[in-house]
Parts: structure tokens; C-alpha cells; sequence
């Protein structure tokens, strides 16, 4: 698959790796998202790279070893008895600046957690003659090494970059997509470039869905648990919390009661996916981020909705081979479900973007009760609401991934609640429709994917 996006991460490392001085580079994210190709991408032939892996320290050194051998014959003919003498050794033969690459860095600490010691030890006597790259998959362990004031590394460390997935945008280039193709792929894979491999080995959507996901030979059939591994301790837990969010439950006293469980024994776990980047916490635009009657529960990653919406309550028919019931949910609910991904594409290309002239803050959505033109209680709802830098406008949204809509009818029904806000008086209201295509009767206050992926680039 073509190499795209990561540019500023590839700056970043290239002069990192140029500096004349060693450097302590770090390179940490979640499984998936092409830290090691980024990385491999960078290195030059004069470099070291290893990949390490669970077996015991000795063993390890001495695969680091014929690694290093590489560039330094010979190197693997002695033994090292730990990893100072093994550090020292390939710092005596360098007679010139090179980068030693040590992936997934959290394996040889879980095996040796002496070696964090050894580094800050070998990086403040500034004899080092070659820049150390540090890569991880295990957010918690990574963090907690670099992060944590206590931790020997801390502070040690020139270059500290947290890889993210992949924006939309390039999706459409990797795998060669129409602007529509790319959004529905997009909220099954979301940004992560291993699963656009997958995706790419396969004739269409649906059948890189059948063969990698529904089905119990599929490569991410059990991707949550391998994910799940590097950073949570239950993981029978983390997945039972995930499972009932995926299926509906998103206020905290309705997970607490699918678990069984007070409340308060899932602020912990609750926080851990939102800071692993698995869930996200959501409170209606204009409310204190800390209301907790307001918040709801998400799952944030695409992939991961489309997992526990499809595959968790679906597991005994696909272990049993039966495609009819799977191909049912599937076609009555898919546009549904891409349709919830597109409300938050929408609402993160309005994020921080100029709309229409208008410069904008965050967008959210915003949902509550209201008094309507009858004076009675009413339930609306907003798909995307933002707030202009300069606080004169309100942008409101409705989002909508149907084949066709009445533009008319949406926008006065898009006005029709806005009026029932009390706060929105305060603010030059910009209706805004959110469009999978041209709708009838087309006022010209929509915007299609095309407009969307280019806000997002």
C-alpha cells in the first residue's frame, strides 16, 4: 500500500536522527498505526533496527546482537552479561553517528526493568555516540517511562511523539476511493493503515469485511483483545464495558446497570479506554465537560463501533458458519451506522475550521429538553453545533447519509429548534446541512463529502 500522510511525523524524526549530537527519540501509539514503517522509512542502511519480542534478556541481547553485527562484524561473537556492557560495547565501536531503533521497547523492560536505569545512566554522561529511537505499542508502559517524574527516563528524552491514526483524506489515496467509497470505508476501518491493507488484498468492502472481520479465521476477528493486552489488566472487563456501549448503553448509570455494578467502580476503567483513545466522553455543546448528568459514553474508535455492533452480538452465528442473519443486520442497519461516523467526521471538519468565511471553535453536539411553540416539553437534538472564534455566530448542523433529502423542509426544521434555545439569541444563527448528495430544492447552505474531506485535509 502507497506510504501517505505522516508528514510532519517524518520531518520531525528525519531531524531528530540528523542532529550531530545523540538524541533520545521516542515513538509511542496504539497497535496498528505504522510506527515501525514510519520509523523504517527514516532509517538508513547504516542504521539499527530491532524488533524485540517476550523471550528472557539474555536471549535478547544476543538477537540484538547479530542485529548490530550488521554494521560492526564480529559484534555477536562475544557475550554480554547485561545491557550496560552490551550499550557500552556498541558505543566503543562507533566511529561514527548512527541510530540504534529498539521496537517495541516495552517487551525488553518487562523482561529486564533495569534496562530504563541503564539509559538514563549511559544519556546523562553525554558520551553516547549514537541516537536512540525508542518505540512502543504499550501506551500505559510507554507513558509511564517518559512521562511519570519518577521514572528514570523522565525528562531524558529530545523527541516524544505520540502517533494518532490517519485523517480521512487519505484514505481516498491509499486505496484509490471515490469521495463516497472513502467515507464508508472509512467508518469501518477508520485511520488505521493496517486495516487499509487488509482492505486492500480484497475485491470490495464487503468482502475484506467478510473475510478479515466476520469470520473466525479473519485476521481481526479478535483485534479488541489483542489491543486490549498492551494496556488493560480485565480484559474480560474492558470488553464487557465496551460490548454494552457498542449496543446502546451510553449513560453511566445504564452501563452500571448492564454490569451490575455501583457506578462508581467504573470511573476508572471508564477514564482508561477514554485516555487509550477506545471511547469518548460526549456532553451537549455549551455544558461543563465535568457534568456528569449530561455525558454519554462512545465507543471513539470507528473500527471498534463497528466490531461490538456487529461482530460481539453476532459471534454465535459467525462460529457456526451462518451468513444470513449477519447479511440481515448488515443491510437494514449499515447506513445507519456509517451515518453516526459521518456526524463525527462533520463536526471535527468544523472543529477549528473557516466554514463559509466564518472561522469556528469545537463542534459538538448538543441534545436536551425545551419548551416548543406550544409551550410543552420537547426532545431536540443538533448533530453539530460550534460557536465562531469571535462568539457573533452559531453554526447548527444536521447531518444526514441518505440518497436524498428536501433542503427546504431540513433547514426550516434545522431553524424551527434553534428558536426554541434560549441561548441561541445571543448569536447570527448559520444553519448548515450536512449531505451525502445534492438535496432537491437545494438553498445552498449544504455541504457534500467532498466539502467535508477537504476541511479535513
Amino acid at each position: 500500500m502507497k506510504f501517505v500522510d505522516r508528514t510532519e511525523e517524518t520531518v520531525r524524526l528525519k531531524d531528530a536522527l540528523a542532529r550531530e549530537n545523540a538524541s533520545l527519540v521516542v515513538v509511542y501509539g496504539r497497535r496498528r498505526l505504522g510506527k515501525s514503517t514510519l520509523i523504517k522509512k527514516v532509517l538508513s542502511d547504516s542504521d539499527v533496527y530491532f524488533l524485540a519480542d517476550r523471550s528472557e534478556g539474555q536471549h535478547q541481547r544476543a538477537l540484538l546482537a547479530k542485529v548490530v553485527a550488521q554494521i560492526f562484524p564480529d559484534f555477536d561473537k562475544l557475550t554480554y552479561p547485561d545491557w550496560e556492557s552490551m550499550f557500552r560495547a556498541v558505543n566503543y565501536r562507533a566511529d561514527k553517528h548512527f541510530t540504534l531503533c529498539l521496537d517495541e521497547f516495552p517487551y525488553l523492560v518487562e523482561q529486564s526493568p533495569e534496562i530504563p536505569s541503564v539509559l538514563q545512566k549511559l544519556v546523562d554522561e553525554k558520551l553516547l555516540k549514537y541516537t536512540l529511537v525508542l518505540c512502543g505499542s504499550s501506551q500505559n508502559m510507554m507513558y509511564g517511562l517518559f512521562f511519570d517524574s519518577t521514572a528514570p527516563l523522565y525528562g531524558r528524552a529530545d523527541v516524544i511523539m505520540k502517533l494518532s491514526p490517519i485523517r480521512l483524506p487519505y484514505i481516498k489515496e491509499a486505496l484509490n476511493l471515490n469521495t463516497m467509497d472513502s467515507i464508508e470505508e472509512y467508518a469501518v476501518w477508520g485511520g488505521v493503515p493496517r486495516y487499509w491493507e487488509l482492505r486492500e488484498n480484497r475485491s470490495s468492502l464487503d468482502d475484506a469485511i467478510w473475510h478479515n472481520v466476520l469470520s473466525v479465521n479473519g485476521t481481526l476477528y479478535e483485534e479488541p483483545m489483542k489491543l486490549f493486552q498492551d494496556d488493560v489488566k480485565d480484559i474480560v472487563k474492558t470488553s464487557t464495558i465496551m460490548s454494552y456501549i457498542g449496543t446502546g448503553a451510553h449513560r453511566l448509570s445504564e452501563i452500571a446497570a448492564r454490569c451490575n455494578e455501583p457506578a462508581t467502580n467504573l470511573s476508572r476503567p471508564l477514564k482508561k479506554l477514554i485516555d487509550l483513545g477506545f471511547l469518548e466522553k460526549d456532553v451537549p455543546f455549551g455544558i461543563d465537560e465535568k457534568n456528569a448528568k449530561k455525558s454519554i459514553y462512545k465507543i471513539a474508535d470507528p473500527f471498534m463501533a463497528f466490531y461490538y455492533q456487529y461482530v460481539v452480538p453476532n459471534r454465535s452465528f459467525i462460529e457456526l458458519g451462518r451468513r444470513l442473519p449477519i447479511e440481515q443486520a448488515l443491510s437494514t442497519h449499515f447506513s445507519e451506522f456509517v451515518s453516526r461516523q459521518w456526524e463525527k467526521l462533520c463536526r471535527d471538519a468544523v472543529t477549528g475550521n473557516q466554514v463559509n468565511g466564518i472561522v469556528y471553535g469545537k463542534a459538538k453536539r448538543w441534545w436536551g429538553t425545551v419548551l416548543n411553540e406550544s409551550k410543552r416539553p420537547e426532545q431536540v437534538e443538533f448533530d453539530v453545533m460550534a460557536e465562531s472564534l469571535d462568539k457573533k455566530f452559531l453554526l447548527v448542523g444536521e447531518c444526514k447519509w441518505t440518497i436524498q433529502e428536501n433542503g427546504q423542509r431540513l433547514t426550516a426544521e434545522l431553524l424551527r429548534k434553534t428558536n426554541l434555545l434560549p441561548f441561541a439569541k445571543n448569536y447570527t444563527v448559520v444553519p448548515i446541512l450536512f449531505l451525502k448528495n445534492t438535496p432537491e430544492d437545494s438553498i445552498g447552505n449544504e455541504m457534500l463529502p467532498e466539502n467535508v474531506i477537504d476541511l479535513l485535509k
